[in-house]
């Protein structure tokens, strides 16, 4: 049986996509009233129990079941934990039911996948994953942190390594061709969703020398670095780079190197 765990939810926009992936879908997502948007969305998969919505903040802290999370007044994709005090007033303070990532998954079975973007938390989570001896066939995570990186290669023991950058997913994977449980079929990755996994992503698997040069052009932020433990990674593909200058106003105001991953 496939799961996939989808540690930080959001408003659902991964969720067809990983249906069409596994046999069960985990969503996990701390915002309330996300929780009830996705709930309303896929009544019928939570019916048919290929979807399983929890309301759960992830959390390491031994002995809490209760901590405070804080829900932004505009920009749900900003909710977090530990927003900077400097904008502290951006957000309502709440108070969720939190739960280690480790029980979750003791509790409804082995991972095929995991994703994991909980904002500057993924660090974390990882380890204690890791550090409990779960380190499934593929998982990813929100490099907001180099600590990402070196979790993932150390304590996870991962030498297949992609890159997907957040913001042209939507762009970069339109009718882009993935591989279902049972077929091929075109897909389109909604603006904001995590993107595609595993050998549905462009291009080869990184060793991880080869994946330093990617990644230290883009630093960290919105960019996911996934991992395989069943594919073999191509020591010769190492990617190359395109300079993109930036210009305001017709002034040149700067030049950005971009991987080609």
């Amino acid at each position: 049986m496939k799961i996939i765990y989808d540690f930080g939810a959001c408003d659902g926009g991964n969720i067809p996509y990983y249906l069409l992936k596994s046999d069960l879908v985990i969503a996990i997502e701390a915002n309330p009233s996300l929780v009830e948007r996705i709930k309303q969305k896929f009544e019928k998969e939570i019916i048919q129990k290929k979807l399983i919505v929890l309301n759960y903040l992830i959390s390491n802290k031994i002995g809490k079941n209760q901590e405070d999370f804080f829900v932004h007044k505009t920009n749900h994709y900003l909710s977090r934990t530990n927003p900077d005090e400097n904008k502290i007033n951006n957000f309502n303070k709440i108070k969720l039911k939190s739960k280690k990532a480790i029980d979750i998954i003791k509790e409804f079975g082995e991972p095929y996948y995991i994703k994991i973007d909980i904002e500057g938390q993924d660090h974390l989570i990882l380890k204690d994953l890791f550090l409990s001896k779960i380190k499934p066939p593929y998982i990813s995570a929100e490099a907001h942190k180099i600590e990402v990186f070196t979790i993932l290669s150390a304590l996870g023991e991962y030498e297949s390594f992609k890159l997907v950058i957040g913001t042209d997913v939507h762009k970069k994977y339109k009718d882009h061709k993935i591989k279902t449980k049972n077929d091929f079929l075109k897909y389109s990755f909604p603006l904001h969703s995590a993107g595609p996994f595993g050998n549905d992503i462009d291009g080869p698997w990184l060793t991880v020398n080869n994946l330093f040069k990617p990644l230290s052009y883009l630093e960290t932020g919105w960019v996911d670095i996934h991992c395989s433990n069943i594919d073999e990674a191509d020591p010769l593909y190492k990617p190359s780079a395109e300079v993109k200058v930036i210009s305001e106003n017709n002034k040149i105001s700067g030049v950005k190197i971009i991987p080609k991953i």
